[in-house]
């Protein structure tokens, strides 16, 4: 099993309010010369939230949410210091409640 971080937050604000891409790119570019394994993906309407534990969190966020998640611990510390207005955490994938870590509940249209 893997350890996720993420960090949480409306539709509105992190994608819409928050030049979340740019900062997204400027790190994939990175990830790129350096030659590391990207280790962070943006998830609309993360599948994880339906998991049983997360129930209070999910009513706590702004819906739609989006996450921002990541096996890096410090890349969500980082952002949560930079956007300051979002909901961080971890869980453990696979499990019975969250097979895919990075499921979405959005369809592809």
């Amino acid at each position: 099993m893997q350890t996720y971080y993420y960090v949480l937050a409306s539709h509105r604000f992190l994608l819409e309010e928050e030049p979340i891409h740019e900062v997204l790119k400027e790190r994939n570019r990175n990830y790129h010369e350096q030659e590391k394994q990207i280790d962070f993906w943006l998830v609309e309407q993360p599948a994880f939230l339906e998991a049983p534990q997360f129930k209070e969190l999910k009513a706590k966020c702004p819906q739609p949410a989006v996450a921002i998640i990541s096996t890096n611990p410090q890349f969500i510390t980082w952002l949560k210091l930079r956007l300051e207005y979002v909901i961080t955490g971890e869980f453990q994938a696979p499990s019975e409640a969250i097979p895919d870590a990075l499921a979405s509940l959005t369809t592809v249209s």
